[in-house]
């Protein structure tokens, strides 16, 4: 018990004298191994305290340990090789063990006679690789000897199956990080292009090549000195992160998150600038670093699988040109003074991959070639009309195009083509919203206008696959989706930017002047789509009109559909749902209708009116319903009840309506799924001025998501209101006790108009914490509807929309209409609102009024 303290003081002692030097400035390429020397010297004197020099027992670090590689929060991995009999140990063993955990240190540990690590390591691999990096820290050399030998690739787990394992064993690791190293909160260690890639070259090399570490590689021609010091710089930049990470987290934590992005970002000197934040350079660093571990982890094990998989049958070359042959199902060079001599091959490799679906990839040694040539990618190459010919036929092919631009990505190639792409490599913007750097977002826009197009995903988005088919030159689409984003970062207009790095590129590409100015159109432009049907009333004809005479003609509006639908789809994996996709069809829909009418002859809300009203009132009367009971409802009406809705809610709202008595109320109508996407609520009762707020307080308090809601009033002074309400993972609601209860609730708590509306208690999502920005909010004039619309951003969390609703109420202003857009962390909400008598706002006091309150009510709640 004694030593006790003397150890727990030394382990922390040293563990803050690390913290030290790592906040001076010393690289923890110096103090990994550094900390994993301090435990080494700790535990050889424990042992022995428990231990006897002649006893059959011996401590052996595995594992990351075994490397002599420790970070602050690390696993101390341990086994305890005993020599014979397990059980006469187990005492003292467990004397030990506990010893460790008292004096403060995280342990995982086995105890194992050679018997048992044979067994175990036979099992399973993982056992079988910490044993690969034993270390013998006290105990008999010649018991740790024997393990050695009898675990070695000789004897269990021979190179070719535990290649075979490992390589497996990765893909499924990088399966759960969605396959990209570019996710917005990495995991350092597991994802890829992480240490884990680095760990696994190493390895295999061990097993292969009986390798001690990894620049051994260099002496058997499997790496280059330039590889593997790239190799190292990566790993002690990951270090580095990693070593900090566990600092600021106080135990081991391998996920960079927001918590410590900024932090770590100063703490590494980055700073500010015009353009960009600190945390937005730092990352920018990190994901280049992991994209070019990424592809030397993917050529190295190429060149692993050939020799360790491919070894006894070198295949006979089958040629494709006099430039490039086929081997063993992967493309190869003819000899390796290709690309000095025909430089536009280095175009060529990815035409011919696409040409030749059978190809399984490319050969390591040309990988390695194309990398070494990169360099050839100059000015006078761009301007070779054969490699701008090559690259216009890439986009053009049938089938590959998605596949091989990754391709040219991971091997540098797009960027060095394309140097406006390479300022977007790596680049993140700090938010919620984009979840993927620019490359990565690009490619997958390109990925999803390519997917629009293939047989087998018809079914995913009908409309899309139908209307790119009729596109002329689909390719046009793809090189919109390239040069969309292209300048994000510089500073300034993107889209404006984009457009003329798209113009140039045309023009430098040879397409004709129509083609140049639509995909230059394009980019300018990819955001209208989006931004009318999120942010404007699309049932009222002008807002479609205004749109109509944007876009122009059927062909702009094809290709500006599915470039939108196919960019808000790889912005993140949950910003997209059923309800941006009702709302962009629909929008797509009545816009093909005003251009096939002509631009000059505008469809006149009047029209409009008319034409709904009587498709109505044609089906209501077939079903039954009295003539005089449906003149005498819709008397009260108003036009805006029929401008909003559409025949199919009319139709579903009156049979109802007029089957109910003043002690019916509040009626409340609920379908799951509808044309809009989302799940419809529908609310006919007497007009009060808090209704909204006491709504949308009970539809967050259940934990629903208003996507939209319109607010219309009778002239007889009943409301008509329906949400579109989406469950939090987007979706519309699908369990039936769900939507009863949604029913009961509605129906019991609206029919108490007085009680106040209550408040929501959900907690704020930890991502969201760390994007707070105050709100604003804005007012502007619909002269042609006579009402007010007040725009709001503010950072989005539970019961947003209840605070703004107790605002409106407190301030006597009803809703009309209200858009509800979230864009990851921001929501942008807009409403259309009046005063009590159903006008404008005009009075600065009740307007100053409503600002203030909305901003006190969302920016002083406790967070």
């Amino acid at each position: 018990g004694a030593a006790l303290p003397a150890f727990r003081s030394a382990l922390r002692q040293a563990g803050e004298h690390l913290k030290e030097r790592f906040l001076a400035g010393v690289p923890a390429t110096e103090l990994v191994p550094a900390r994993a020397r301090v435990i080494d010297q700790l535990l050889g004197r424990a042992w022995k305290q428990f231990f006897a020099s002649g006893d059959d027992i011996a401590l052996v670090a595995v594992g990351g340990y075994g490397r002599g590689e420790l970070h602050p929060g690390s696993d101390i991995d341990l086994l305890l090789l005993v020599g014979s009999d397990t059980e006469r140990f187990r005492d003292p063993v467990e004397a030990f063990l506990t010893f460790l955990w008292d004096i403060g240190l995280e342990v995982g540990h086995s105890v194992r006679t050679v018997a048992q690590c044979i067994e175990e390591a036979t099992k399973d691999i993982t056992v079988a690789t910490n044993l690969q990096e034993a270390r013998l820290l006290a105990g008999p050399v010649a018991l740790f000897e024997q393990q050695r030998a009898h675990c070695g690739a000789d004897r269990i787990w021979p190179s070719r199956t535990f290649f075979a394992a490992k390589w497996e064993e990765q893909i499924a690791r990088h399966h759960k990080f969605n396959d990209t190293a570019y996710n917005l909160e990495p995991n350092i260690k597991e994802g890829p292009g992480g240490l884990r890639d680095i760990q696994m070259i190493g390895w295999v090399a061990k097993r292969h090549f009986d390798a001690s570490t990894l620049h051994d590689l260099v002496g058997h021609g499997f790496l280059t000195e330039p590889e593997y010091q790239a190799l190292m710089e990566g790993q002690a930049f990951l270090w580095q992160i990693r070593f900090g990470l566990h600092i600021l987290a106080g135990r081991r934590e391998d996920r960079l998150l927001f918590d410590y992005q900024r932090t770590l970002a100063r703490q590494f000197g980055y700073r500010d600038d015009d353009k960009r934040l600190a945390v937005e350079h730092f990352m920018k660093r990190y994901y280049r670093t992991v994209m070019e571990l990424n592809r030397l982890n993917e050529m190295l094990l190429q060149l692993f699988q050939e020799e360790i998989l491919y070894a006894d049958d070198p295949g006979e070359p089958v040629p494709l040109n006099k430039r490039f042959q086929a081997r063993k199902g992967f493309l190869e060079v003819t000899h390796d003074r290709v690309f000095k001599r025909y430089h536009f091959a280095l175009l060529e490799v990815f035409l011919l991959m696409e040409q030749h679906p059978e190809l399984k990839g490319v050969r390591a040694n040309t990988i390695r070639l194309i990398r070494a040539h990169r360099y050839l990618v100059d000015d006078s190459f761009r301007r070779d009309l054969r490699a701008r010919t090559l690259f216009m036929e890439i986009l053009r092919q049938p089938q590959g195009v998605t596949h091989e631009l990754r391709r040219m990505n991971r091997y540098g190639i797009l960027a060095a083509y394309l140097p406006v792409f390479e300022q977007i490599v790596g680049q993140m913007q700090h938010d919620l919203f984009h979840v993927y750097t620019v490359d990565e977002h690009t490619l997958t826009v390109v990925r999803n206008l390519r997917r629009f197009m293939v047989r087998e995903f018809r079914d995913e988005f009908p409309l899309c696959s139908g209307v790119i088919q009729r596109l002329p030159k689909p390719e046009l689409a793809f090189i919109a989706a390239l040069f969309h984003d292209i300048a994000k970062g510089r500073g300034g207009d993107h889209s404006e930017l984009g457009a003329h790095d798209a113009e140039e590129f045309c023009q430098q590409h040879g397409l004709s002047a129509y083609d140049t100015r639509l995909v230059s159109w394009l980019v300018r432009k990819h955001l209208i789509m989006s931004m009318t049907a999120q942010r404007k009333d699309i049932t009222d004809p002008e807002v479609i009109h205004d749109f109509a005479q944007q876009v122009g003609d059927q062909l702009h509006l094809n290709y500006l559909y599915v470039l939108t639908v196919a960019d808000i789809r790889a912005t993140s994996p949950t910003v997209w749902n059923s309800w941006k996709d009702a709302l962009l069809r629909e929008l797509y829909t009545v816009t093909s209708r005003a251009l096939r009418r002509g631009l000059e002859h505008p469809e006149a809300q009047s029209e409009r009116i008319a034409e709904v009203q009587t498709q109505a009132r044609e089906r209501l009367l077939a079903i039954g319903v009295p003539e005089q009971a449906l003149d005498a409802a819709w008397r009260n009406l108003g036009d805006e009840y029929f401008l909003r809705y559409s025949v199919d809610e009319i139709l579903w709202h009156n049979q109802s309506i007029l089957n109910c008595t003043d002690a019916d109320l509040p009626l409340v109508l609920i379908r799951p799924q509808t044309q809009r996407g989302g799940t419809e609520i529908f609310i006919y009762m007497r007009e009060h001025i808090g209704l909204f707020a006491q709504t949308t307080a009970i539809l967050d308090q259940l934990g629903l998501n208003v996507a939209d809601a319109r607010i219309i009033t009778s002239t007889d002074g009943y409301t008509l209101d329906t949400f579109i309400v989406l469950e939090e993972d987007g979706t519309p609601i699908e369990d039936s006790y769900r939507m009863q209860e949604l029913l009961n609730t509605l129906k019991e708590r609206l029919g108490h108009p007085a009680a106040p509306p209550g408040e929501v208690r959900r907690r704020l999502p930890r991502q969201l914490r760390h994007f707070t920005f105050p709100t604003e909010v804005q007012f502007s004039e619909d002269r042609r509807n006579q009402r007010t619309i007040m725009e709001v951003t503010a950072f989005d969390r539970p019961g947003l929309l209840s605070r703004i609703g107790a605002a409106l109420m407190a301030c006597e202003v009803g809703v009309q209409t209200a858009k509800i857009a979230t864009f990851g962390e921001r929501a942008e909400d807009i409403f259309f609102i009046t005063d009590a008598a159903g006008q404008p706002l005009h009075d600065p006091a009740q307007l100053a009024c409503l600002r203030d309150t909305v901003i006190r009510n969302l920016d002083d709640a406790q967070i």
